[in-house]
């Protein structure tokens, strides 16, 4: 049976999506899939490409003429449209390549709406650009509401490290700054950015260039904006307007902090 999304507002198009991509992911696990080589340690497996292939299909159906920037099919459509869909199908594929289940599905439309699966998890987090949510079958949607109740702050260690020797988040750890306030976590899925929106995390940092038109991130940083995060660059810039890197932090203090503990390393 094949499901139509034609009538459907731009934030059902990116749950829908995420959720076909999810499902892929997660029909998939365990087996032993086939791995493309991307370069530099970096690689794809099939579920990637499934997932991909699932959530184009979904962005097909409901706006043929659209734009796309997909993580393994690269841009599909001009790159100067103006509406273009952000997708990166798994993160966190070394994860999920070693059968640990903590990974997400990330589908944005540029500047809007945007959604986050866990595949494993059941939650699809989403956001119409004004307001942030999460979902799960059989149960109500749930406003995401940030807080810096944990404490627990998510850094991302993964080179390249664009900004070192300025800053490096092993160094940012290790900052009585730091330790004095927050617990470190280590992720490597953009899955901690949901949790942020969600006040399951403080917050998370990551080095890197402007982040805001990438695959990896879009989603996360919509949903964090969307629930009242304070999010910026590690240089403090405001994200979109050539900042280094990201900082989503669940208040103002929580990023005053940070910011702190950055400008000190």
């Amino acid at each position: 049976m094949t499901t139509s999304y034609a009538s459907s507002h731009d934030v059902d198009v990116a749950t829908a999506g995420a959720r076909a991509g999810a499902n892929v992911v997660r029909a998939l696990y365990g087996r032993r899939l086939a791995r493309l080589d991307k370069g530099a340690g970096d690689f794809a497996t099939t579920a990637d490409i499934e997932s991909e292939k699932a959530i184009l299909d979904v962005i097909r159906a409901a706006r043929p003429d659209d734009a796309v920037l997909g993580e393994e099919g690269g841009q599909l459509g001009s790159a100067d449209a103006a509406r273009q869909w952000l997708v990166d199908p798994l993160c966190g594929t070394l994860n999920y390549a070693v059968g640990t289940m903590l990974v997400a599905v990330n589908v944005a439309l540029r500047g809007g709406p945007a959604a986050v699966a866990d595949p494993f998890g059941g939650e699809v987090f989403c956001t119409d650009g004004e307001t942030a949510w999460v979902r799960q079958d059989g149960a109500d949607d749930v406003p995401l509401t940030p807080t810096s109740a944990t404490r627990l702050v998510d850094v991302n260690l993964d080179p390249p490290f664009p900004s070192a020797p300025g800053f490096r988040a092993v160094d940012l750890l290790a900052h009585p700054a730091f330790t004095g306030h927050f617990r470190p976590r280590v992720v490597s899925t953009t899955l901690a950015l949901a949790w942020v929106a969600a006040g399951r995390r403080a917050a998370y940092v990551t080095d890197g260039g402007d982040l805001s038109g990438s695959v990896h991130f879009a989603a996360g940083i919509a949903l964090c904006r969307a629930a009242g995060c304070v999010v910026t660059g590690i240089d403090g810039a405001p994200v979109g307007e050539r900042a280094r890197g990201l900082v989503a932090a669940a208040d103002t203090q929580t990023h005053e902090l940070l910011m702190s503990g950055i400008r000190r390393v």
